[in-house]
C-alpha cells in the first residue's frame, strides 16, 4: 500500500505543499540533501523513494543498521563514476541514519558537499542530538508530524477496496475502524498490519466482516510513542514535571503512566521526583521530600508493576502540594557568593575545640551552647565576617512556608542581635515578595 506518486500520499502535507523543499525536489527543482525527521510509520521511506522515482535520478538505498563505512565509499565511489559518466546524480537514501557512528556520518561529508549524492536521510531521533553537526549544516531538516486519525482512516479505507490491498473481500465495521485508529498512535504502518492480521482472522473462519472483536484479537495494547534513548525521553518527562509544577494532578498522571507503560525506567522517573520534590516544593510541603523518596524506595524493593502505584501516590502528593522554590534559591545564591570568594575565615567561637592546643589558639572559647539558653537560641555570629547579614532563604507565603515566613525575621533577629527595627524591615521584604 506505499503511495506510488505525491497525491496519494497522505499527511505532512508542509512539506509537500507547493514550494516546499520536497516539492522543488520531486518536480525537479534545484537538489538539496534533507534529514527526514520523525516517529515511525509517517512516510519517511515512502517520501524518499518518491523523490528518487519523480526525478529520474539514480537511486540507492543503505540501511545503517547493516552498513558500514565500506558500502557508504562504496556507494559513493559509484555514484561519483556514474556522475563522471552520464552526468546523472544518484540520490542515496539512508534508513535510521542515526545508528550510523560519527566515523560513518563523517564519511558522508565530501559526497554531500560536492553534491556527488542527493542525500535523503531519516531517522526517529531528533537529529539534532544524533547527527554530527556538519552533516546537519549541509542538509534540510525537515520534521515530519505523526498522521492524524484522520489520515490513518484515510488509509485504512483505501487499504480495504484497493486491489493492492484487500480489494474489497472483507468490510470494516465502524467500531473495528475506530479502534484501529486508537491501536495505531499515529503510525500508518501499525493500522495496516493491524487491519491485515484482523482481516486474516475473519477470513479464516470463513466470515468478511471485521468487527471490534476481531480487531482485539489482532492487537491488544495501542502503540506509545516513545524512545527511551531520543528527544521523546526528554520531551514527556519535561511535560511531566512540568505538569507536577503547574499543579495539574491529571496530566502529570498522564505523562507518568505513559512513561510507564513505554517501559521507562521507573528508577528515572523516582530521580525525577525527588528532585522537583526539593527544588518546586521544598518546605512549603515537607512531607513531599518524603512521598518521593518512599515512592523511590517502593521502586526499588518491590518494583513494577505494584510501583507504580507507588510513584502514582508521589505524582499526585507533588502535583498537589504548594509550590516554593525558596529552598533551591536558597543554597544557588549561597553557592554563588562561596565561587565569589565571600568564604572568609569560620569565626573562633565556632571553630573545632577537642584536640590540643586549641584553647590556647582561642578555638570555641566562647561558644554559647543554644539549648541550654531560655529560648534556645544564643544571640552569636555564625557566618564569616564578610557574609553577616546575608539572606539566602527567604520563605514564600503558601503551605508551610507561611509559618517559617513570619518566624525567619524574628529567628535572625535573635540569633544576629539585630533592631526590632531591622526586623520589621525584613518583615516587610516578606510581605512585598508575597
Amino acid at each position: 500500500m506505499r503511495p506510488r506518486t505525491l497525491d496519494e500520499v497522505v499527511g505532512q502535507q508542509q512539506l509537500l505543499k507547493p514550494g516546499a523543499p520536497l516539492r522543488r525536489l520531486v518536480e525537479g527543482g534545484a537538489p538539496s540533501s534533507m534529514l527526514l525527521y520523525g516517529p515511525p510509520g509517517t512516510g519517511k521511506t515512502t517520501l524518499a523513494t518518491l523523490v528518487a522515482g519523480a526525478t529520474g535520478r539514480r537511486f540507492a538505498q543503505l540501511s545503517a543498521l547493516s552498513a558500514g563505512v565500506k558500502e557508504v565509499r562504496a556507494v559513493i565511489a559509484d555514484a561519483a563514476a556514474a556522475l563522471r559518466r552520464t552526468g546523472e546524480q544518484t540520490v542515496l537514501f539512508i534508513d535510521e541514519v542515526h545508528r550510523f557512528s560519527k566515523t560513518q556520518q563523517d564519511s558522508l561529508l565530501g559526497a554531500v558537499e560536492n553534491r556527488t549524492v542527493i542525500l535523503i536521510a531519516a531517522t526517529t531521533e531528533n537529529p539534532f542530538f544524533s547527527v554530527v553537526s556538519p552533516l546537519l549544516s549541509r542538509s534540510l531538516v525537515l520534521q515530519l508530524q505523526p498522521l492524524t486519525d484522520e489520515d490513518v482512516a484515510a488509509l485504512i479505507d483505501r487499504a480495504v477496496l484497493d486491489e493492492r490491498g484487500l480489494a474489497g473481500a472483507v468490510t470494516l465495521t465502524a467500531e473495528a475502524r475506530t479502534q484501529l485508529l486508537a491501536l495505531s498512535g499515529g503510525d500508518a504502518r501499525r493500522a495496516l498490519t493491524a487491519l491485515e492480521a484482523a482481516a486474516d482472522s475473519v477470513k479464516g473462519t470463513g466470515q468478511d466482516e471485521v468487527d471490534l472483536a476481531a480487531v482485539e484479537r489482532a492487537v491488544d495494547r495501542a502503540a506509545v510513542r516513545y524512545d527511551r534513548d531520543g528527544d521523546q525521553h526528554y520531551d514527556v518527562i519535561s511535560a511531566f514535571i512540568k505538569s507536577i509544577r503547574g499543579s495539574d494532578v491529571d496530566a502529570a498522571l498522564h505523562y507518568l503512566a505513559r512513561m510507564i507503560e513505554a517501559g521507562e525506567d521507573p528508577r528515572f522517573i523516582a530521580r525525577r521526583l525527588m528532585v522537583h520534590a526539593s527544588e518546586d516544593i521544598g518546605l512549603a510541603d515537607p512531607t513531599a521530600l518524603q512521598a518521593a523518596v518512599a515512592a523511590a524506595q517502593v521502586v526499588q524493593l518491590v518494583g513494577l508493576p505494584e510501583a507504580r502505584i507507588g510513584l502514582a501516590q508521589a505524582t499526585i502528593h507533588l502535583a498537589s502540594a504548594p509550590k516554593s522554590n525558596a529552598v533551591v534559591s536558597a543554597i544557588d545564591a549561597a553557592m554563588a557568593d562561596v565561587r565569589a570568594g565571600k568564604a572568609g575565615s569560620v569565626p573562633r567561637h565556632l571553630r573545632d575545640g577537642h584536640y590540643p592546643g586549641a584553647a590556647a589558639l582561642g578555638n570555641a572559647q566562647t561558644y554559647v551552647y543554644p539549648p541550654s539558653t531560655p529560648d534556645g537560641i544564643a544571640t552569636q555570629q555564625y557566618p564569616p565576617d564578610e557574609l553577616v547579614g546575608r539572606d539566602y532563604y527567604e520563605p514564600v507565603g503558601r503551605g508551610a512556608e507561611r509559618a517559617l515566613a513570619e518566624r525567619m525575621p524574628k529567628l535572625r533577629r535573635a540569633v544576629r542581635g539585630t533592631p526590632a527595627a531591622d526586623d520589621k524591615r525584613t518583615e516587610t521584604n516578606q510581605e512585598e515578595k508575597k
